[in-house]
């Protein structure tokens, strides 16, 4: 299996109309969507010819509250989350959600690069190959 570290695996969007946004990318670029049946959340799958290509979730209550507006955040795949996400912040980012696990996933954190630029770093349920 090839790597995947360092280059851009998945990508979501939190939005307070999920049934709008929906209507709008089918409509605009043709995506199909269906529930991903997390136990206990409502996230939506986002394909293109049949293939995943990202998530669609409700921005929450506190998130809105705190600032945060409806957006599209990028997934880097990474090795070691736990590493990656150190070195975000010895390098001068931050960290706003630290490394957890993702059942059947894969584990995952979000962090923001010195100037403020949110996203994702996730590595898969067991090791990437090199």
């Amino acid at each position: 299996m090839p790597s995947f570290h360092g280059t851009f695996v998945w990508y979501e969007l939190m939005t307070t109309d999920m049934a709008a946004a929906e209507t709008f990318y089918k409509n605009v670029v043709g995506w199909d969507a269906h529930d991903s049946g997390m136990p206990g959340m409502s996230y939506t799958i986002l394909t293109a010819d049949g293939a995943g290509i990202g998530g669609m979730m409700t921005l929450p209550k506190e998130a809105c509250d705190a600032g945060a507006r409806p957006g599209w955040m990028g997934y880097i795949g990474v090795e070691d989350v736990d590493r990656y996400t150190d070195q975000v912040a010895k390098a001068g980012g931050t960290i706003h959600r630290p490394p957890m696990d993702i059942p059947e996933v894969g584990r995952f954190s979000v962090v923001a690069d010195p100037q403020g630029a949110m996203f994702a770093l996730l590595g898969p349920k067991g090791q990437i190959e090199a």
